[in-house]
């Protein structure tokens, strides 16, 4: 089944490597790394300035969404595919030819409560959301405007 694209995202992050903490220190990153072709389509092809990402942290003690930023500008090659000291360089890839694509991620907020993966399950209105489904492995997945509204609702108190 084709995944509906809405114009709402959600990123997982291991906050040890890049946290929500981290985005709003740096104002604006580059959301480097991805190594998937899905993933690298949705952030080349699909995603547009403006759009809200809810910020989830993933291989944490407390799974969640921990706040929000927003796509900052079109994809551009991603940096680190050229870098051979980078753990994310990749030899195939080009300046001429790049293979990888990412945005880059402006920070918008930190929720006050962070929107546990547990809150999500208990909530109507999140049944269907992708993070939740098992053997959703993406690293940026598209979810509802309902869904991003709920989450909002529930971080902001």
């Amino acid at each position: 089944m084709p995944v509906e694209i809405t114009g709402y995202w959600l990123a997982k992050t291991e906050p040890h490597v890049y946290s929500i903490d981290d985005l709003a220190r740096d104002g604006e990153t580059e959301w480097d790394g991805v190594r998937n072709y899905q993933v690298r389509n949705f952030m080349r092809d699909r995603m547009n300035p403006g759009e809200k990402i809810l910020i989830y942290h993933s291989n944490t003690r407390v799974l969640g969404v921990y706040g929000v930023a927003e796509v900052a500008g079109p994809a551009h090659p991603d940096s680190t595919q050229f870098d051979p000291e980078s753990g994310y360089f990749d030899p195939k890839s080009s300046r001429e030819n790049p293979r990888w694509w990412c945005p880059d991620f402006r920070y918008v907020e930190t929720f006050g409560t962070p929107v546990t993966r547990q809150m999500m399950k208990e909530t109507a209105g999140l049944e269907a959301i992708n993070v939740m489904k098992r053997g959703m492995r993406l690293s940026v997945m598209p979810v509802t405007e309902e869904e991003f509204e709920i989450i909002l609702r529930l971080g902001r108190g």
